[in-house]
């Protein structure tokens, strides 16, 4: 028994950890390029920040023990996974790679796709080039279309004022072509990474309010949404000082 639980100890699990990740403004640049290029129709100054939010697990090839996974079990800044959840079972890492890669140019397109349409702009006349360096994946789709819509059009109402409201907005969700938010996972260390950079209010997909709300940082504000519309009526609320028109977990 002894021996059986000294090699338990040792051997590699098939389990990933994962942490609270970088965090990136979309109305900024990443890496000396703006995150959002828009051609075509005229753009406006933006102040405050929509960051959108990342986690960073063990990669592919990582060999986590058992110890690994009982001290990352009781933190609450990490998070124990299945390896197949993270990484598609049987793929290099290389093929991981270009994955990730994919998912994040499909969810660059439905973002822009999404925030035109909300506009009512034709995309054959507005052009949105999207550049984030080192991130994949199709969690930060709702953050590019809110920031295509700040960039355009600001709060909407014609005061020339930010869909932002001046904060550091943060938050996650895939979106559709059509504005429709989706879940994505890994919320309650993405809420922690937000809070560590400077966000207090986080947007997070209805469906994962639970979640989100499991180690929410004391002082942090989330607001629910399921689309892009609505997203952006709640931060046009919030900015206005609406509480009745800001929804909540």
């Amino acid at each position: 028994m002894v021996a059986l639980l000294a090699v338990a100890g040792f051997a590699p699990l098939p389990f990933a950890i994962a942490q609270p990740g970088p965090t990136t403004d979309v109305l900024g640049d990443s890496k000396g390029k703006p995150v959002i290029d828009i051609s075509g129709a005229p753009t406006r100054d933006t102040s405050g920040k929509l960051r959108m939010v990342t986690i960073v697990a063990t990669g592919p090839d990582a060999e986590v023990s058992l110890g690994d996974v009982v001290d990352s079990w009781f933190r609450t800044d990490r998070a124990v996974m299945p390896r197949d959840s993270v990484y598609p079972a049987g793929d290099s890492t290389k093929e991981i790679e270009q994955h990730n890669l994919g998912e994040m140019k499909k969810s660059q397109d439905s973002a822009t796709e999404a925030a035109l349409g909300y506009l009512g702009k034709d995309p054959q006349d507005v052009h949105v080039k999207l550049q984030l360096a080192d991130v994949g994946g199709p969690s930060a789709g709702l953050f590019f279309s809110l920031g295509i819509v700040d960039k355009l059009d600001g709060n909407g109402n014609g005061s020339g004022g930010d869909l932002t409201g001046g904060r550091s907005i943060a938050g996650t969700g895939t979106i559709t072509s059509g504005g429709k938010v989706g879940a994505v996972g890994g919320v309650s260390l993405k809420t922690q990474a937000a809070w560590r950079d400077g966000a207090k209010v986080f947007l997070v997909p209805r469906a994962e309010c639970g979640d989100a709300k499991a180690e929410l940082p004391k002082g942090m504000r989330l607001i629910p949404v399921t689309t892009l519309r609505g997203a952006v009526s709640a931060l046009t609320a919030l900015d206005k000082g609406d509480a009745s028109k800001v929804p909540s977990c």
